[in-house]
């Protein structure tokens, strides 16, 4: 297959006329081919309507024939084989056995959603039949089922150029709910969404769907990107990036004469807390385990252990020892982009700099252009509380260890963190007291909390929450990872008194799509 360059809106290949986005490996830092020129204001209001268009005959298909869709999306994006691959390598940096995982995690998301909308309890039926002679008024008939909010505009990701990106969690759950998806391809792999996209395209025409269930568009800088959140066709966002890049698109969505929800995943430093018995009963594997989290795609990672939080003591100490000299021996990693290994570095000198840190371990230098080097840092928990610089997210393989007098301490440091999407508990049996009296803390500050493991890796199943109080997302109500990540992009319509021949099949008296409903109060088995 080749790269055309080129949108797709609906089924059209569309070049733009804007400013050119290229991509760079960066590995070398060399220019990829070819360019994608942005797209203007025209093809956002193209791709938005045909959007609308598709709008009421998608949400209402069937539900086999919708998770069909989705199953064939996902075997679209599977027969791409090796070109699929080597483009999100060039593209990002990152090792081809980590790009293959990652597009079985796309396309298992993809599944794990087709599973989910056969089974239609997502649709959360409600049936309350009428009481005519209930005293002293009567209850009319009342059902309910949950319905597509409307088009979604989702924003690929940098650091997950398949399973946040194109055909991604945000996309899937969103195409699960019935709504149609508008991509706005992220500039850093856009030959990596180009080649995703036509996989959408073709499973859209494979399945007879209309066009405007899905669309690609590019654009560089904020035109394309506030456009899509400002249309008023578009119901809700889905976005992975940067705290300012959430906010602005928040900001538009609220500004809008009908705001609406964005479900912004932005920034996290997921705290790790290492109790006194766990500290002293295993301190050299906790190290060794923390790095290994720590380093793992060059702390690209948004749910990364930029943060640990331990009583200081003989047992911290050794437990930063250990954990320095694994990272003296971390080797450099390609940072996704440029602007990312930028930015990283920036933050590094800016810690390095501070006078309340100390720096405690640095990795091995890298003989290559954009190359992490792993950092770690000290500092006191009362340096912690009074420094906001301390406090900031540094994306990649940094951390910070802050030091503590007490549990009162400990307490007080959870107590000043911002919303997080993970927070972990290192403990053993003697510890259970103390991890018990921070858990009401924690319930606040993060959407998932860990025991005896290390926040990388984010499976996706049924029971997954990756979200979490502001900054960590913009909407804590929510997941973007796990089949409920289908909620997002809902919402609820009662049907009072209407005839059988009038309800949706979810709902009619006969119960034909076999669901499993509230009836009257009632489970159904």
């Amino acid at each position: 297959m080749t790269l055309t360059g080129t949108m797709l809106i609906g089924q059209q290949a569309v070049a733009g006329s804007r400013e050119a986005i290229r991509a760079i490996d960066p590995a070398t830092n060399l220019t990829l081919e070819p360019a994608w020129l942005g797209g203007t204001l025209a093809h956002v209001e193209q791709a938005c309507a045909l959007a609308w268009a598709a709008f009421d005959r998608y949400r209402e298909t069937s539900l086999d024939a919708r998770a069909a869709f989705l199953e064939a999306i996902a075997a679209q994006i599977e027969a791409l084989g090796d070109e699929l691959i080597d483009r999100a390598v060039s593209e990002s940096g990152l090792p081809r056995a980590r790009i293959q995982g990652e597009r079985g995690r796309t396309c298992g998301q993809l599944r794990t959603f087709a599973r989910t909308v056969r089974a239609g309890e997502w649709l959360d039926v409600r049936v309350d039949n009428a009481l005519p002679e209930r005293q002293p008024l009567p209850r009319a008939d009342l059902r309910q089922r949950q319905v597509a909010l409307g088009p979604v505009a989702v924003f690929g990701a940098s650091n997950f150029p398949l399973a946040f990106s194109v055909a991604g969690g945000d996309t899937a759950s969103a195409l699960a709910a019935g709504c149609p998806v508008v991509v706005k391809a992220h500039g850093a792999h856009p030959g990596t969404s180009e080649l995703v996209g036509q996989a959408v395209a073709r499973a859209v025409k494979q399945c007879e769907l209309p066009e405007g269930v899905f669309s690609l568009l590019y654009g560089s800088g904020r035109e394309v990107g506030i456009a899509l959140v400002c249309d008023e066709r578009i119901k809700a966002v889905g976005f992975t990036g940067s705290r300012s890049g959430g906010i602005a698109l928040c900001q538009a969505a609220q500004a809008r004469p009908e705001p609406i929800p964005v479900y912004a995943e932005m920034s996290s430093i997921n705290p790790v807390l290492l109790f006194p018995a766990a500290l002293q009963a295993r301190g050299e594997a906790l190290a060794q385990g923390f790095v290994a989290s720590l380093n793992q795609g060059a702390g690209q990672f948004c749910t990364n252990p930029g943060l640990v939080i331990a009583r200081q003591g003989p047992d911290l100490d050794r437990f930063i020892a250990s954990a320095a000299q694994h990272i003296w021996q971390s080797p450099a990693q390609t940072m996704l982009t440029p602007g990312i290994y930028s930015a990283y570095r920036n933050g590094v000198e800016d810690l390095s700099a501070n006078p309340n840190a100390d720096t405690a371990a640095a990795g091995l230098v890298g003989d290559g252009p954009n190359q992490c080097q792993t950092h770690l840092f000290v500092t006191s928990a009362r340096n912690f509380l009074d420094d906001p610089r301390l406090r900031g997210e540094v994306f990649g393989s940094a951390s910070l260890v802050v030091t503590c007098a007490d549990e009162a301490e400990i307490r007080d440091v959870a107590e000043h963190l911002e919303g997080q999407l993970t927070a972990t508990l290192h403990l053993d049996d003697a510890d259970l007291d103390a991890a018990r009296a921070l858990l009401p803390v924690l319930e606040r500050k993060a959407g998932r909390l860990l025991v005896n493991a290390w926040p990388t890796g984010v499976e996706v199943c049924d029971a997954m929450v990756h979200g979490g109080p502001f900054p960590a997302t913009a909407d804590a109500r929510s997941t973007s990872v796990g089949t409920a990540a289908i909620q997002r992009f809902l919402r609820p319509v009662c049907y009072q008194d209407f005839p059988d021949s009038l309800l949706p099949a979810a709902l009619q008296h006969g119960n034909p799509l076999h669901l499993r409903r509230l009836l009257d109060g009632q489970r159904e088995a």
